[in-house]
């Protein structure tokens, strides 16, 4: 007869097909039930937060929710700097979990409960009757608040029989939150109104507005008012005409980009939560700038905001766009008035030609090219990164993790979507998720080249899972170490207040010997000339080429426009 195990691996995999994990005494009979009577897919990973780390990427990159697991005690302490970051970051993802037996705890057992709820995970423990109903309850939850879950099997009730396994409902999901009520309709209108008056209108996106699938209707939007357009990391490429698009805003853009930002007369942001990193620490927008957000938070998210709409992000961009085109007006795109021509037919009540179509936004979105060798003789990270980005496929899914060096990629590495370039770790201002990052893009994306980016501290902290990535992504995985054999980050702001550098050092390390290590290729890469190898690894079969490591011995001295930034504030 099926064990309660059974019944949460048999209705977990009803709905999710990658679970991500390490085997120990309190996940052995969920495991054995997975991989003996279900089709999900079980891929092991060295550490548990891993595991946490690989489903969390899973999701980031495909928009499909999947699990981790791992043991009780010491193997769930593992996970929570993942599952903090996860509940950071909004991910949805099921940690199944061993719990202490119902009949108290043993001296090896911690409060798990209270654990996860400190870093703001719910817990749902199963019980010997309801284990396939808790379940699907733990699913829902994590899918409507876009949060981890922890789902929880007590260690003398894995193995107990169960019965024949009920079938579950589907898990009921809210739909999209529409504009309500008679204050949202007259802010929209507001909006419309503030839009079509604008000279310089501006449209900036973040994630939430790539999660409700607003990409089309920002399109149109952004073609009616004949505005730039801009997102936030984590949103990059939402706006699907990029000749009008500034890139990334904060720390990330470029100089004469954030520029023409401050120009902007109307700024309409979507799904954005405008943190202190994008909104420049409050200096994004200038101070003549009527801004509005459309989010689905519960109130506006920056001080700066002049009027808010609780909404998702797609639906309102489409009741604007529709206010925009019932108002009936046209202007003159060139020479003449027309409607859905070289412009799409910009709506508004000023002027003859698009403020967009007025500006360089090529020349705007430059950045600084940098030397092949900085002063102090070791690689520049700038004219490195610049001719990765010429070098590397252009299926690149990219995973990042945190440091100093996560300024490099998101500047000069453009990718086609937001769901091609995420940053696990950076929520919780944590290092060290890298590696297992490459285990869930793979799962989730296993025909693309996926490519990680991080530092050597990071990098070592995570050194396990680079046995993980190598294994799970082979041929289709490349990792860019940015190794200034320090912790950058904090040498460029603590070192430079004068405090001792000594405990932010680490010994140059060799990541071209570790990838050899666990059958991966290696290659030490000193100046431009040496990253020729990925042009030759790119041109290969995935099937036949191995996983590539570049261990890129860069300059400490340059430090990244977004870094000058946080020292700058704090100085």
């Amino acid at each position: 007869m099926p064990t309660v195990s059974a019944h949460v691996a048999l209705t977990l995999a009803q709905h999710i097909d990658h679970v991500f994990g390490v085997m120990g005494n309190g996940n052995a009979y969920f495991l054995d039930a997975l991989e003996k009577q279900t089709d999900a897919v079980f891929t092991a990973v060295r550490h548990e937060q891993g595991a946490v780390v690989a489903a969390d990427a899973h999701f980031r990159a495909s928009g499909r929710i999947a699990a981790a697991t791992s043991t009780y005690g010491a193997g769930f302490t593992n996970t929570l700097t993942a599952l903090a970051e996860a509940v950071q970051a909004h991910v949805p993802l099921v940690l199944v979990v061993g719990d202490e037996p119902t009949s108290g705890p043993r001296p090896w057992d911690v409060d798990q409960i209270a654990m996860a709820s400190a870093v703001g995970a719910r817990t749902y423990t199963t019980g010997h009757a309801d284990a396939a109903a808790t379940t699907v309850i733990a699913i829902e939850h994590a899918l409507t608040y876009r949060v981890p879950v922890v789902l929880a099997i007590p260690y003398d009730v894995a193995a107990l029989e169960a019965g024949p396994v009920a079938a579950a409902p589907e898990p009921r999901l809210p739909a999209p939150l529409a504009p309500r009520g008679d204050f949202a309709d007259g802010m929209l209108d507001e909006i419309a109104h503030a839009l079509r008056s604008a000279e310089r209108p501006f449209l900036l996106a973040g994630r939430g507005a790539w999660l409700s699938g607003a990409s089309e209707a920002l399109g149109q939007l952004a073609d009616a008012t004949g505005a730039l357009t801009a997102s936030t990391a984590l949103g990059r490429g939402v706006f699907p005409d990029t000749r009008y698009d500034l890139g990334v805003t904060g720390g990330f853009g470029a100089d004469g980009a954030m520029e023409l930002v401050r120009e902007a007369d109307v700024a309409v942001v979507f799904g954005a939560s405008l943190n202190q990193f994008t909104m420049r620490f409050g200096e994004l927008f200038a101070p003549g700038t009527h801004v509005f957000q459309i989010d689905v938070a519960p109130a506006a998210t920056h001080a700066n905001i002049g009027g808010y709409v609780r909404a998702d992000a797609r639906l309102a961009a489409e009741a604007l766009v529709a206010r925009l085109h019932d108002s009936g007006e046209t202007t003159a795109v060139g020479a003449d008035t027309q409607v859905g021509g070289s412009d799409g037919g910009r709506i508004s009540g000023l002027g003859t030609q698009p403020w967009r179509e007025s500006v360089d936004v090529a020349a705007a979105r430059a950045y600084a090219e940098g030397d092949e060798i900085a002063p102090d003789g070791r690689l520049d990270p700038r004219s490195a990164a610049r001719r990765i980005a010429e070098l590397l496929p252009e299926d690149r899914v990219v995973v990042s993790d945190g440091g100093h060096f996560i300024g490099w990629a998101n500047m000069y590495w453009p990718v086609a979507a937001p769901d091609r370039m995420m940053m696990v770790g950076t929520a919780f201002q944590s290092i060290g998720q890298g590696w297992p990052s490459v285990v869930g893009a793979t799962r989730a994306r296993p025909e693309q080249t996926i490519v990680l980016t991080s530092g050597d501290g990071g990098g070592l902290m995570a050194i396990a899972d680079l046995e993980s990535a190598v294994r799970a992504a082979a041929g289709r995985g490349v990792a860019v170490i940015w190794n200034d054999a320090a912790y950058g980050a904090e040498v460029n702001l603590y070192g430079l207040k004068g405090l001792a550098e000594g405990p932010m050092l680490i010994p140059e390390v060799d990541f071209a010997a570790f990838a050899a290590a666990v059958g991966a290729e290696g290659v030490v890469v000193r100046t431009l000339d040496d990253l020729e190898r990925l042009r030759s690894w790119a041109s290969e079969d995935p099937a036949e080429r191995r996983f590539l490591v570049l261990d890129l011995r860069i300059s400490g001295a340059v430090i990244a426009p977004y870094q000058q930034e946080i020292i700058r504030v704090n100085s």
